[in-house]
């Protein structure tokens, strides 16, 4: 039982130490002028396999265009 705790608690530690990495790349990135949510928003893009991007620039689109075809009215309403 120990071991498992004491194996988790050190693996908590290793994610902490990465974590705090990720802010400091992130954090040198905006220092360099960069967007941090657009680099964010890519890796997350990155993440997905093609098919699972497709999809889900196809669905944007097509509410994009359901929102900009709705009556002004409606768009009112949904706020």
């Amino acid at each position: 039982m120990r071991s498992f705790v004491e194996r988790i608690e050190h693996i908590e530690a290793e994610i902490a130490d990465l974590n705090e990495g990720k802010k400091e790349v992130f954090a040198e990135a905006k220092g360099e002028g960069f967007d941090v949510k657009v680099i964010k928003e890519i890796i997350k893009l990155r993440k997905q396999d093609q098919d699972e991007r497709d999809e889900q620039e196809t669905l944007l689109d097509l509410y994009m265009k359901a929102m900009d075809s709705a009556p002004a009215e409606e768009q009112a309403q949904a706020a």
